[in-house]
């Protein structure tokens, strides 16, 4: 072997390595990211009730800020993480949940409710935020549960055929449809957001309150 050879060698084996660190840091965090969310829009009463006990109104205003602000933060950063689950390549090689970017998909459509409404000030879409939070935790916490922690648990006993479905690296031609099934969940809801944009410039337009005499 030669020394390109060699160097070639250690350089892909320490990318390979890299990445598959980075893989594993993102798939480690995601679902801290999902139960944080959760305890933030389950604890929204909590919040309005802390609120409604300030006397100063610079106080309430400052933690209303604060909340909203880290659990949108929350949100785009669900998206942004998941982004690893529209690479076939990736999917197919991690132990990740099958339906983790149908996960990203909800969360993604709730950012495009929060652009296109107010979900903290109206009922509908307030539900509408809820349910798809709902359904993304669902889509994600089941097989993240009982397939990649159950995984290894379940070798050899009756629920070992459920558990590798579960999972993407046993499940490759699930895994890589629902990644192409998510990329075009995220193409249209991207399309709509950005037509939405350019039509609105991002705010809906409010009509001109009208004096009756």
């Amino acid at each position: 072997m030669s020394v390109t050879d060699l160097t070639n060698a250690i350089v892909g084996g320490i990318n390979s390595g890299l990445e598959q660190f980075l893989e594993g840091t993102l798939a480690a965090i995601l679902p801290a990211i999902w139960l944080a969310l959760l305890g933030l829009h389950l604890g929204r009463p909590y919040i309005l009730d802390m609120i409604e006990r300030f006397t100063l109104r610079l106080g309430a205003d400052l933690l209303w800020l604060i909340y909203v602000g880290i659990r949108d933060f929350l949100i785009i950063s669900g998206v942004v993480l998941s982004f690893m689950f529209l690479f076939p390549d990736v999917v197919s090689a991690d132990q990740l949940p099958i339906t983790g970017g149908l996960a990203a998909a909800c969360l993604f459509a709730v950012l495009l409710v929060k652009l296109m409404g107010d979900p903290d000030h109206n009922l509908r879409e307030f539900r509408i935020v809820t349910g798809l939070i709902a359904l993304g935790a669902l889509f994600y916490f089941v097989p993240y549960i009982f397939g990649v922690q159950f995984n290894s648990a379940a070798a050899g006993g009756p629920f070992e055929s459920l558990s590798n479905w579960l999972v993407t690296s046993s499940n490759t031609q699930w895994a890589v449809g629902l990644a192409y099934v998510t990329t075009a969940l995220f193409a249209i809801m991207g399309a709509i957001a950005t037509a939405y944009t350019l039509i609105t410039g991002g705010r809906a337009e409010v009509p001109e309150a009208t004096s009756t005499q």
